[in-house]
């Protein structure tokens, strides 16, 4: 399930964002690669423990818990303190797929442990107009799906989904990347889930008193039950 989240983040938090990154390191992106995605890898990302993350980390986290659509998409159990990458002209990410499990940097929130990436996230930071080239391209079973989203806009998919970025002809591409591990671990199951709540959402805005959403939050959450690995 590939869902688009606009306006995750204000105009302002993505300018104080890219203010940040402004005046912070850039290395090689491939330091969080895995050995397969490294010979793909063309980009630049700030490094793991750059001071400036310590805030632009607890900033997207807490617009996350904010974020009732996030939340009904992915149904979080862990997120990964979030990085960010950066593609100038000539730079692209080839057809990769992402680890399956790593580890938790310390240090910061949400560090230690490890993770199971079940979710793959990508929270854009440069307007589409900025740059061309550098379209998010992830492949399902129904096709290859473009993405460039406005600043501040994110999208969530499978983590187990062949993806790349496509090389930057003009400008630089800027945005945040990180991985989610859900109480639901099976992608299908999250779509059902998903497409139950936004249903019940839709009934109860019509019809706040009708039985049916009683009946069916009922059923919500007692698959959630079924369903949760915590």
């Amino acid at each position: 399930m590939q869902i688009q989240i606009p306006d995750v983040l204000s105009a302002d938090q993505v300018a104080r964002c890219r203010a940040l990154l402004a005046t912070g390191e850039w290395v090689d992106g491939r330091v969080t690669a895995g050995h397969q995605s490294a010979k793909a890898k063309n980009n630049l990302q700030v490094p793991e423990n750059a001071p400036v993350l310590l805030e632009l980390r607890g900033m997207i986290l807490q617009a996350l818990d904010r974020n009732p659509l996030f939340m009904s998409a992915t149904l979080p159990d862990k997120v990964f303190p979030p990085l960010f990458n950066r593609y100038d002209v000539g730079m692209k990410f080839g057809s990769h797929v992402d680890n399956a499990v790593r580890p938790i940097p310390g240090g910061g929130p949400g560090g230690g442990g490890r993770i199971r990436t079940d979710i793959s996230v990508t929270l854009f930071l440069s307007g589409p107009d900025e740059y061309d080239g550098g379209e998010l391209m992830i492949e399902d079973a129904f096709g290859v799906h473009s993405v460039k989203l406005p600043a501040g806009h994110m999208v969530v998919y499978p983590a187990s989904s062949l993806h790349r970025v496509e090389t930057i002809t003009r400008g630089s591409r800027w945005a945040s990347f990180f991985w989610i591990q859900s109480i639901v671990r099976d992608d299908a199951a999250r779509t059902m889930l998903f497409d139950m709540d936004m249903a019940i959402n839709g009934i109860a805005a019509d019809m706040p008193d009708h039985p049916s959403v009683v009946s069916l939050t009922n059923c919500y959450h007692n698959l959630i039950r079924r369903w949760a690995d915590v």
